[in-house]
């Protein structure tokens, strides 16, 4: 990442593998005082670097897909993204290049709130075309 250094970077790998990790622990792993550890993430968060401190939940009971989604080229893909997101169901999304315009993480507790989250995302304005995959397994 652009402006970093090295204790930046080791900062932020720490908090990526644990975000609870109190600044006293990371403090003693890189040999530096509490403050400065302090000082850092506060700067990480003001200048954006770090957006949010968060959990992650065991998901391995729930269905998952990934929905590609064709975006008439009349109406904003922006726009289409924006609404995708704030359908039910739909965890993220990415607006990519190639074939389809937008890419939406899916997660439901059953095949069937998957559809209906796909079926939310088709009655969108823009919407021309949706593919969706199942996911299988995740590999973390």
């Amino acid at each position: 990442m652009k402006g970093l250094d090295k204790i930046d970077e080791m900062i932020i790998s720490m908090l990526e593998q644990n975000s609870r990790m109190s600044n006293t622990e990371i403090a003693q792993k890189l040999n530096i005082s509490e403050s400065a550890v302090r000082r850092r993430i506060s700067k990480l968060v003001s200048t954006g670097v770090i957006r949010r401190f968060t959990i992650e939940i065991d998901d391995s009971n729930m269905a998952c897909a990934i929905t590609w989604v064709s975006v008439s080229p009349s109406v904003p893909t922006s726009e289409v993204s924006t609404k995708i997101k704030s359908v039910n169901g739909v965890e993220t999304v990415y607006e990519t290049a190639g074939q389809f315009d937008i890419a939406a993480v899916i997660k439901g507790s059953n095949i069937v709130e998957i559809n209906k989250t796909v079926e939310s995302i088709r009655r969108i304005n823009g919407v021309i075309n949706t593919n969706t995959l199942m996911v299988l397994r995740t590999i973390r």
